[in-house]
């Protein structure tokens, strides 16, 4: 039996933390070849003044073909932004499953947001804002993401979400149903426009935009791991 590997993608602004959650389960539950790339300007110190949607393409494309030099069969999962990445990635070269987590195909979900900023004021007359683990995340994020590096993932966005119906291969899609940044209805959007009839939908009832850490993630890893072992084959369409 061949080798088989799996890469994984972390989101727009973000790093190989959004992501390393799934990696350890993999890695302990398997013996597939684990690759968690942090794609340029990226990571928890956060230099986007200069990164581009090219280049993180270009990174992803690397890793994948290092897999691809040693695995016979290799699987992507791309978390938020890194979901539009790997679906571009699994339309272009031979990758057998696709996992999409929190796929950005749609963007802000207002009223989730709306019940964050909520919660922050209540912390903040309580005098807790400094233990908002939220406020904290995201207030870096907006203090260091340049409006050009906005632009270069929306142009991203725009660019893939046509070729969702160019995907052939299984492709399990999970979404947190009290997302703040890609809306719920995001996760519908993508299983009605992969090109694949061998497609499973997984909802997760109290995971925001970072499912990987939501409270039902053993869950959803045993689905992802279950869902990747299976013995199926890619849609000739």
């Amino acid at each position: 039996m061949g080798q088989t590997g799996c890469l994984l993608l972390h989101g727009f602004t973000g790093g190989a933390y959004e992501v390393n959650p799934l990696a350890r389960y993999l890695r302990e539950h398997t013996d597939w070849i684990i690759s968690v790339p942090v794609l340029p300007g990226h990571g928890r110190h956060l230099d986007l003044r200069q990164a581009t949607a090219m280049e993180w393409l270009l990174c992803a494309e690397e890793e994948l073909e290092r897999l691809l030099l040693y695995c016979d069969e290799v699987y992507v999962v791309g978390f938020s932004m890194g979901g539009l990445i790997a679906s571009y990635l699994t339309i272009h070269y031979p990758v057998s499953k696709l996992v999409l987590l929190s796929a950005a195909a749609l963007y802000i979900n207002p009223r989730q947001i709306f019940q964050d900023m909520n919660g922050m004021m209540k912390d903040a007359i309580r005098r807790t804002l400094h233990e908002n683990e939220w406020f904290g995340h995201y207030k870096y994020k907006v203090l260091n993401t340049p409006i050009r590096s906005a632009w270069e993932f929306r142009k991203l966005a725009s660019h893939m979400v046509p070729l969702l119906s160019k995907i052939r291969v299984p492709v399990f899609i999970a979404q947190g149903q009290m997302d703040g940044i890609v809306p719920p209805r995001a996760a519908r959007f993508v299983y009605d426009r992969v090109g694949t009839y061998q497609k499973k939908l997984y909802l997760s009832k109290g995971s925001k935009h970072l499912i990987c850490y939501g409270p039902d993630c053993d869950d959803l890893f045993h689905e992802i791991a279950f869902f990747l072992k299976q013995d199926e084959h890619p849609d000739d369409g």
